[in-house]
């Protein structure tokens, strides 16, 4: 699967040794019906595939000795749902095989099963690769620290990261962070150096604050144990820090570099309105929403003020669909609404400069528009871009990517959506102290674009000229705001505005007489093929299809291929809506939101002089 092959690659990146497990055999014999001869020929398949991966993604004297073998015991099989497995030395020791796995499932005797599971339990044959395969932490972080740690090795820090040394400073990264109803948040992580006791302060270097440790605990399996002390090279489990999120660094040291942070890269699409059955369980509901997207910040949760609904979005319904049974696992009884995909708003021309007034007509403001490239939009979503960036490196960076001096050196705000806002006034009174309100119109712009109210995208404005009152009573932010946003709105609506709707990609799994039905099916839902690929007896087709067509995928392709055809969907990128659909689009968003159906015209906007 492509997940399997980023998690491979980030972790050989990272210098982390694979062992491999190979998950639901059972599936081999129950939906593939493989005999035992071609089950091991399929799993031979699997691990030099992964082997592939190994020879790609790992450093060039590491490769020979990381590759997996059923032999050397870096591979395990089983199934996690029924609770077997086994690597070469369990099947050497109990005596078990490929051809038990194909009785016990070929049978209708349940219990063949329950004894597969106690002759090789699962948990054995995992960690028996663990004990066997993976370096201890004063082992590994000698070569992996210069690999995942950005500082001066050389340094105080540097040595003690190297050498796991818990008399060191403490530092430490977090990588989970989950609420515990009683405790509040549990920050769980790596400590790569020193010793971290009840009552330690840390300094959180991406939040820049402290923190206390209220309590030291480790996890046994799902059980939280209280150790009050634990030193370098332990996973431990903090209670006390409210302010930590996944990706942060904590240290006994102010001024060190942070471990690299975790980056969320994908963009929620998809969005439900949540409400509780009972009015009387609303606090439930926050408090249960408020944990779940501390436990995964690719949760989105708004509260639309105009009509007081909870939104939630996503990556996909799938997605949704497991936040809301976590919910639903907390015993608390929801009602939610369709899914709803978010659309974004862009360009596709230049206009202006145009002009429009103030609700006053004492101040006057001129804008212009053009798209941003998808380079600019991508370095904004990467972070290389960024508001708090210093001027002369984003104009540096910006310069590089084709734009003027001019226009590189006077960016006066950055949007995380994909969107700069571009001072190119020259001379003008005022225009210090009035930004910050022309700024206000520009946000509010972004976050409700002139067709359907959905956020902006890709969009440059240049503030082009500015003549202010010379009374600042009346030249406030009530002044200000709706004359920025009136500029803003009719440039956009100038510039051929379009509707960008999210693609999702997809790869199939798939027998190879299905392939037909897979494209017939992407192609129903104005989807395409891309690529198909043999493996085996099976098919690996990549598509990509819109979001929007994706609501009843699963019941479709399960219809239509029988059960036979795995898939997962995966963010893509965002892309024009055909003309053929938009209108009528545009027109159901805005009737959803209780707008007028007829999008807003450009005329609306630009006062004459």
């Amino acid at each position: 699967m492509t997940q399997t092959e980023t998690v491979t690659r980030q972790a050989l990146e990272e210098r982390v040794r694979p062992v491999l497990y190979i998950n639901k055999i059972d599936r081999l014999v129950k939906e593939l019906r493989l005999d035992a001869p071609a089950m091991q020929k399929w799993l031979s398949n699997i691990i030099a595939e992964f082997n592939k991966l190994v020879e790609i993604y790992a450093e060039p004297e590491l490769k020979e000795k990381w590759k997996v073998s059923i032999q050397g015991n870096s591979v395990a099989f089983g199934s996690a749902k029924d609770r077997w497995g086994f690597n070469y030395n369990i099947a050497q020791r109990n005596g078990v095989g490929f051809k038990d796995v194909y009785d016990a499932y070929n049978s209708d005797d349940q219990s063949l099963i329950k004894a597969l599971s106690e002759k090789a339990p699962l948990h054995e044959a995992v960690l028996g690769m663990v004990v066997q395969h993976h370096p201890p932490p004063h082992v590994a972080q000698r070569y992996r620290i210069p690999k995942i740690w950005p500082g001066d090795l050389d340094s105080d820090v540097g040595k003690s990261l190297m050498s796991c040394d818990d008399k060191g400073p403490i530092l430490m990264m977090v990588t989970t962070i989950n609420v515990d109803p009683q405790a509040g948040r549990i920050a769980t992580g790596r400590l790569f150096s020193g010793t971290i006791k009840d009552g330690d302060e840390v300094y959180l270097i991406d939040g820049k604050r402290m923190g206390k440790v209220q309590s030291v605990n480790i996890y046994m399996g799902n059980t939280r144990e209280l150790v009050n002390m634990l030193p370098a090279g332990n996973i431990p489990a903090l209670l006390g820090i409210d302010h930590a999120i996944a990706g942060e660094t904590f240290s006994s040291i102010k001024s060190v570099p942070a471990f690299e942070s975790i980056k969320y890269v994908s963009e929620p699409v998809v969005t439900i309105a949540i409400e509780p059955k009972h009015p009387k369980d609303l606090p439930k509901l926050v408090e249960a929403l408020r944990r779940i997207t501390v436990e995964d910040p690719n949760l989105i949760v708004k509260i639309n003020e105009e009509t007081g609904e909870t939104l939630l979005s996503g990556m996909g319904v799938l997605h949704l669909e497991i936040a809301t049974s976590l919910i639903l696992e907390t015993g608390l009884e929801i009602t939610t609404t369709q899914p709803l995909i978010n659309y974004r708003e862009t360009i596709r021309n230049t206009a202006g400069p145009i002009m429009s007034k103030s609700p006053n007509k004492h101040n006057k403001i001129f804008m212009r528009v053009e798209p941003l490239g998808d380079e600019i939009i991508e370095l904004i979503k990467n972070g290389h871009i960024h508001e708090d960036l210093e001027r002369k490196q984003m104009a540096k960076i910006l310069r590089e990517k084709g734009w003027s001096a001019d226009e590189a050196k006077n960016v006066a705000a950055v949007d995380i959506s994909g969107n700069i806002l571009v001072d190119e006034t020259k001379g003008v009174q005022f225009i210090q102290e009035s930004m910050d309100s022309i700024r206000s119109g520009f946000d509010d712009v972004i976050h409700s674009g002139p067709i359907a109210h959905e956020t902006v995208r890709g969009v440059k404005f240049v503030l082009h000229h500015f003549v202010p009152h010379e009374d600042p009573a009346h030249r406030g932010l009530a002044q200000l705001l709706p004359a920025t946003r009136r500029s803003m709105l009719g440039s956009m609506l100038l510039a051929d505005s379009a509707l960008l709707e999210p693609i999702l990609g997809m790869e199939i799994k798939c027998p190879q007489e299905q392939i037909g039905t897979v494209a017939g099916i992407l192609s129903g839902k104005r989807g395409k093929l891309l690529n198909v690929e043999q493996k085996g007896v099976i098919s690996i087709i990549q598509g990509e299809v819109p979001a929007s067509e994706t609501f009843d995928l699963s019941e479709v392709m399960r219809g239509g291929t029988a059960g036979k055809a795995l898939w997962n969907t995966y963010f893509k990128t965002w892309q024009i809506v055909p003309q053929s659909i938009f209108k009528t689009l545009v027109n159901d968003i805005r009737k959803r939101k209780g707008l007028n159906p007829e999008p807003p015209t450009a005329d609306e906007f630009v006062d004459k002089e």
